[in-house]
């Protein structure tokens, strides 16, 4: 078939796997590093270009920019239906975000081998824009086992401490997540009768005729236990913490920032509407397990950690059981904060894990105990660390803010109990980032802080360390700012359910 002569979607996914694949075919270095910022810079636009463009775009089931590529599959009801709605296109703005801030961190960094650093990061990327892109479900999966497989050899081969367990430990968990969450795709796409994988096509027949509510219940689950391995629902959470730890940085920023969300987006965009007596049943068991294993058990766990990067994997653990709280909540209200939430939560991991490694580089270790004084030495870097604290606590101002506050007023309708366990938590977030602000950046420097400043001088963030920093730090300020710009689409698309 013809090929629209300009697609976004399509240009954001193909953009950064040609480069790959360029890359893969002998491309030299001088040329894989230029094209690099390109390559990472076209999501980004095209995210940007869907954005501004998404309200006047928007038509069949709340869906803009719908196109349909025949891959020779169509007899198993298999397309690459690409199109975003009001809770995709979030999301796939913020990927395009993310994965601009992790490419340009990545090429500017001394990593070894980095053409094949830069083709695992490109391919992640492309798989990335395509979770959020696929209107297909079969693609939606696909595009997440392609984003996925280059996490694993990063952690492996570039990974720091414990990369091997953590690289195993990864691969076995989020396998088991992916396969259960795959037997439940399968299984709604059996049931439904519909012979396609179409999201429009299944919503549209199970509306007209729903799967029975016992038989909604059993899937369902075994679409919650499977993507919530894959966001790290407690206690199915240790593969998280210890793979970011491990990780190199720019694939850090990308699992936990981006990836990360395709189980919480496939639980929204998928299972909720197409199973809609589904969530009931497993509603108390699931906020029962987000507010007292990921909020309070992980909150705790969290102020007990004494390294700083394995402190911002257990903190985004329990970030999640906000969202696990929102989805819980089974409304529109608590859903459209979650999606928010998502939004914000990856710009704002991804600008801790950043600065995260800009500290190490410059301490050569990751023991908040270790360190202290920096912020005289390097007063931009603690302008930066400190605000993304303060977003990743909820202030106003943040991203972050809107998103748990629409979750807790969600929460109080659904039940004040776990409101009020959800609302301490924010006061564990308090107490565990501000005191890594404090022994990081004040205070007098440790004894091992001394030796190493007196062997390399500790300088502040470069231009080329404070380029992605902005970047993610002014999208969570313009949409702690500027809410709108997100909320009216989202709403816009759980309206229309």
């Amino acid at each position: 078939m013809s090929l629209p002569l300009f697609d976004p979607l399509l240009i954001a996914i193909v953009a950064p796997l040609a480069l790959a694949l360029a890359i893969a075919l002998g491309l030299p270095k001088r040329w894989s590093v230029r094209l690099a910022y390109v390559a990472f810079a076209i999501p980004l636009l095209m995210g940007l270009h869907v954005w501004w463009h998404f309200a006047g775009a928007a038509k069949d089931h709340g869906y803009a920019f719908v196109t349909r590529y025949d891959t020779g599959l169509s007899g198993l009801g298999i397309a690459l239906k690409l199109g975003v709605n009001g809770i995709a296109m979030p999301l796939f703005v913020m990927a395009g975000i993310v994965g601009f801030a992790a490419g340009w961190y990545a090429i500017n960094s001394a990593a070894e081998r980095l053409k094949i650093y830069l083709m695992l990061l490109l391919i992640m990327q492309g798989g990335l824009m395509g979770i959020f892109a696929s209107v297909d479900v079969f693609y939606f999966y696909f595009f997440h086992e392609l984003a996925l497989i280059p996490t694993f050899i990063m952690v492996g081969v570039w990974g720091g401490r414990d990369r091997i367990y953590a690289a195993m430990k990864m691969t076995i968990y989020l396998t088991l997540g992916a396969m259960l969450s795959l037997l439940g795709l399968i299984a709604v796409y059996v049931k439904s009768g519909a012979h396609s994988f179409d999201l429009m096509v299944l919503h549209d027949t199970l509306a007209a005729t729903p799967i029975a509510v016992l038989t909604q219940k059993h899937f369902f689950g075994c679409l919650l236990f499977g993507f919530g391995i894959l966001v790290s629902l407690w206690p199915f959470h240790t593969w998280a913490p210890l793979g970011y730890g491990a990780a190199p940085s720019s694939n850090a920023m990308l699992h936990a920032g981006v990836l990360k969300k395709f189980g919480l987006y496939g639980l929204i965009q998928i299972a909720l509407p197409l199973l809609p007596e589904g969530l009931a049943p497993w509603a108390k068991g699931l906020a029962i397990l987000a507010a007292f294993g990921n909020v309070i058990v992980i909150g705790l766990v969290t102020i007990a950690q004494r390294d700083l990067k394995q402190m911002i994997g257990y903190s985004s653990v329990m970030h999640m059981g906000y969202a696990f709280l929102g989805i819980a909540c089974g409304t529109a209200l608590g859903v459209s904060g979650v999606v928010f939430l998502m939004v914000a939560h990856g710009l704002s991991v991804a600008l801790l894990f950043l600065l995260a490694t800009t500290i190490h580089h410059r301490t050569q270790t990751f023991s908040m105990d270790d360190m202290g004084g920096l912020g005289q030495k390097a007063p931009v870097m603690a302008a930066f660390f400190a605000a993304a604290t303060f977003a990743s606590i909820g202030l106003p101002g943040f991203g972050n803010f809107w998103g748990e506050l629409t979750i807790f007023v969600a929460l109080w309708k659904f039940s004040p109990g776990f409101c009020a366990v959800a609302v301490a938590g924010v006061i564990l977030s308090a107490v565990y980032g501000l005191r890594a602000v404090a022994r990081v950046f004040y205070g007098n420097a440790s004894p091992a802080a001394l030796r190493q400043a007196e062997q390399t001088p500790v300088l502040d963030l470069t231009w080329m360390e404070r380029i992605p920093a902005l970047l993610l730090l002014g999208a969570l300020l313009f949409i702690g700012f500027c809410p709108a710009s997100l909320t009216v689409a989202i709403n816009s698309a759980l309206a229309s359910r």
